[in-house]
Order: structure tokens, then C-alpha cells, then sequence
């Protein structure tokens, strides 16, 4: 009985699981820039994209403000894409 009560103890102390987060809406138009994904980082070069963007690589530092128009393009530290996501 000993040993339940315990576990019942311990069991009430693990920490709750964190909620997923909500699907995010692409309010700045993210999907229509997807096929970015897995190319060169000069491949923005030759896209006309109209508003704010940001493109974050490895180690930047960047302001944790949420803009919903703002672009966002990941880049990996072999100068690809790798994400791209309003924010």
C-alpha cells in the first residue's frame, strides 16, 4: 500500500505536458515562397517579395517582436533553406 501511495505521490509531481501550439495562419503569405525550401540562400536574390522580411542563419541574434506580415526564411550553416514562416 506503501509503495502505490508513493508512486501515486511521485506521479502527481512529473511535470504536465506542454499544450501544442496553435496552427499558425500564413498571414504574410509564407506558402506562396516554399519551394525556396532546400535551395541556395541566392535564390531570394531572384525573388521580388514586396514587405518585410528577415532572414535568420545560424547564431543570429533576433528580436522576439511577432510582425504577422513579416516574412521569415530560415537558413542552415550550408547556406540553405530551410524554413519559411511569417513572424
Amino acid at each position: 500500500m506503501k509503495r502505490i501511495s508513493l508512486l501515486l505521490l511521485l506521479a502527481a509531481c512529473a511535470p504536465a505536458s506542454e499544450p501544442l501550439p496553435p496552427t499558425l495562419e500564413d498571414t504574410c503569405g509564407a506558402r506562396e515562397y516554399g519551394a525556396l525550401i532546400g535551395q541556395d540562400v541566392t535564390a531570394l536574390e531572384r525573388v521580388l517579395i514586396l514587405g518585410p522580411v528577415r532572414v535568420i542563419r545560424p547564431g543570429d541574434m533576433v528580436t522576439m517582436d511577432f510582425l504577422p506580415e513579416r516574412i521569415n526564411f530560415g537558413i542552415s550553416n550550408d547556406e540553405k533553406v530551410i524554413e519559411v514562416s511569417c513572424g
